[in-house]
């Protein structure tokens, strides 16, 4: 396996848990009053947007050319320690 290959995979399955963070966060909704579910929903929704931008964000770095994968990986990193970023916050509000 290549570089960009293993960096995809590694990519991937963050993507998996970030997916199953979400998961666990929107059955603890559910265990919620009426008021904190609304704000909670509001954030998940955040989470959702931000995990389908990350995930267009992989797609977008599976295809690129050789010559383009380097500077795409860079943008990726980006978003993807934002996403990290946006899990940890959410998951501090749900406690």
């Amino acid at each position: 396996m290549n570089e960009r290959e293993a960096y995809v995979q590694k990519m991937k399955a963050k993507l998996d848990e970030w997916n199953a963070d979400i998961d666990k966060l929107e059955a603890q909704t559910s265990k919620v009053q009426a008021d904190a579910k609304l704000r909670y929903q509001k954030q998940l929704s955040e989470l959702k947007s931000n995990r389908d931008a990350a995930a267009k964000k992989l797609r977008e770095l599976q295809d690129a050319s050789v010559d383009a994968w380097e500077a795409m990986r860079r943008g990726t990193e980006a978003a993807w320690a934002d996403m990290a970023k946006a899990f940890r916050e959410a998951a501090e509000r749900f406690k």
